[in-house]
C-alpha cells in the first residue's frame, strides 16, 4: 500500500464530524471505540488554548494600560479605558471558567508585560515608558 492509497482517519478528513462522533461514543460508553490517541492530543490543546488565551488577554490589557498611564492624549483615554475595562472582564470570565490558570499569570508576567512595552513604545516613541 502506497501512503496515498491509505484512507484518511476520520479526524483527518473532517474533524466536526470526529469530535460529534466522539461526543456520541463517550455518551454511550463506547469506550473501545474511541480515537485515543487524537483525543488525548485534543484534550491535551485545551489546557495550551487556555494559557495562550490568558496571555493573550493580559497583553491586552497591559497595553491600554501603559498608554493610558504614560501617553499624554486625553482624546484617547475613553478608548483605552474601555479597552482596559473590555479585557479585565475577558480575564475575569476566563478565570471564572478555569480558576486554576490564576498561578499562571505569575509565570506570564514579566515576558508579557516586556512585550506590551516594547509594543507602546514603538507606537509612541515620544513618550517617555517605565524602564523594565
Amino acid at each position: 500500500m502506497t501512503p496515498t492509497s491509505i484512507a484518511l482517519s476520520l479526524y483527518d478528513r473532517d474533524f466536526l464530524l470526529w469530535a460529534e462522533d466522539t461526543v456520541n461514543k463517550l455518551r454511550a460508553k463506547q469506550f473501545d471505540d474511541l480515537d485515543i490517541e487524537n483525543l488525548i492530543e485534543e484534550i491535551e490543546d485545551l489546557g495550551r488554548s487556555q494559557r495562550r488565551e490568558l496571555k493573550s488577554l493580559f497583553g491586552e490589557l497591559l497595553e491600554p494600560i501603559l498608554k493610558r498611564t504614560y501617553v499624554k492624549l486625553p482624546d484617547c483615554y475613553r478608548g483605552w479605558l474601555e479597552s482596559i475595562l473590555k479585557q479585565r472582564k475577558a480575564i475575569e470570565d476566563l478565570l471564572l471558567d478555569s480558576p486554576s490558570l490564576k498561578p499562571y499569570f505569575a509565570e506570564i508576567f514579566e515576558p508579557t508585560y516586556q512585550y506590551a512595552l516594547k509594543i507602546v513604545r514603538n507606537a509612541y516613541p515620544h513618550s517617555r515608558f517605565p524602564d523594565p
